[in-house]
């Protein structure tokens, strides 16, 4: 029998960042990226939270999950920047990734906690938008090492 630490520290899958975005204001308007620059001071360069909070510097959501929300609304997919998230990535359970430190390009982060929906969530799908997220908000982090994140980077769990 594998014990369940050994589970949890076994993540195989290497991810993909499809998609990073910025949102230089508070309810503002994203700003789409080909790559972003992250410090250990101040998260995503150019982002509202850069000096907010060390536990939400950066967020994160799965591709996949883009398409489940949008099952759920009657669409095909969704558009990544109404969930206001930072980085979209595919192909690795973002989940799996909380109270973990993983590597997206030359950057390390530490998953802190599931990034829940907010009330903008019902602003942003309308009716029912609030809840098609629930359980698929994605994750929040910190970083950890500072560098830059650009499409296309591996997403993997660091090795310990």
């Amino acid at each position: 029998m594998i014990e369940m630490k050994t589970l949890l520290n076994s993540i195989p899958q290497v991810g993909t960042v499809e998609w990073i975005s910025i949102r230089p204001n508070r309810r503002g308007e994203i700003v789409v990226l080909d790559e972003v620059n992250v410090s250990v001071e101040n998260g995503l360069e150019g982002d509202h939270y850069s000096n907010y909070s060390k536990k939400r510097q950066v967020t994160l959501i799965q591709k996949e999950h883009l398409s489940v929300v949008g099952s759920i609304l009657g669409e095909d997919a969704i558009d990544p920047k109404l969930t206001r998230r930072n980085i979209v990535v595919k192909g690795i359970n973002l989940i799996s990734l909380k109270k973990q430190q993983f590597q997206i390009g030359e950057v390390i982060l530490e998953g802190t906690g599931e990034c829940h929906p907010c009330s903008r969530m019902e602003e942003n799908f309308g009716a029912g938008g609030y809840n098609a997220m629930r359980g698929h908000g994605g994750l929040t982090a910190k970083v950890i090492q500072g560098g830059i994140i650009k499409n296309g980077d591996e997403v993997k769990l660091m090795l310990k």
